[in-house]
């Protein structure tokens, strides 16, 4: 806590530090280094966690953001498999995981210019935030859009599995009676949803890993912002 709270004041305007910050690292900082720094660590926590997960098993090979089956399907599980269709089961859910693949480069761009046009209130927020601030920051700025960018690309892989249509008609009428969420009626919107929330994990992971050791990114702006507040 008394960490952002240094931050925070580096980025505030105007800069006004406390007297024992004044003596240390923060004090050697302007609002314009200490905003730059961080879009600088948000930016390349976005473009790494782009390359971690727009790859083969980037989705399916990470426990921490692998898509299950929605909780309709996999509650019907037992029953399909009993009558021999856990291998359609298994496809869908390897198909899910290879759609989400398949979607998160597209989020490259969005991502950079919503870090590029980050307001000195955007990095106020998410430096006084919480462990979930820089996810609320990029759902904020992306998730709308994303949506609209990753969901043909889900939809041409998840149509090539014959379940899924059938999912879709099922919890189609299950939504219509409250017993699936209505944002999981149709499995594309599902796994669209579930591939944004990995990606922003997994960008908010980046970005700690960043704060952690700012000298192993070879970024000397990182190394002279995060390296001042350590």
């Amino acid at each position: 806590m008394h960490r952002r709270i240094l931050v925070l004041a580096a980025v505030s305007a105007p800069l006004v530090l406390p007297q024992a910050a004044r003596a240390g690292g923060l004090a050697a900082l302007s609002n314009a280094d200490a905003t730059r720094g961080l879009r600088t660590a948000l930016e390349t926590g976005a473009l790494a966690a782009v390359r971690l997960l727009g790859v083969p098993d980037g989705f399916l090979g990470n426990p921490k953001v692998r898509i299950p089956l929605p909780s309709a399907l996999q509650d019907a599980g037992k029953l399909l498999r009993a009558m021999g269709r856990g291998s359609q089961l298994d496809e869908l859910e390897v198909a899910i995981n290879r759609a989400a693949e398949s979607a998160v480069p597209l989020a490259k761009n969005l991502l950079v210019n919503a870090v590029r046009n980050m307001s000195v209130t955007d990095a106020k927020n998410i430096l006084a935030g919480g462990d979930t601030s820089v996810t609320e920051f990029f759902a904020g700025k992306t998730r709308e859009p994303l949506s609209g960018q990753f969901l043909p690309v889900v939809k041409k892989a998840t149509s090539r599995v014959g379940l899924a249509a059938k999912y879709d008609r099922v919890a189609g009428r299950a939504a219509g009676f409250g017993l699936v969420r209505q944002e999981d009626a149709s499995i594309d919107h599902y796994v669209t949803r579930k591939a944004l929330d990995g990606l922003y994990l997994v960008i908010g992971e980046e970005e700690k890993k960043i704060r952690r050791d700012p000298v192993g990114t070879g970024s000397s702006i990182l190394s002279r912002v995060f390296g001042a507040i350590r």
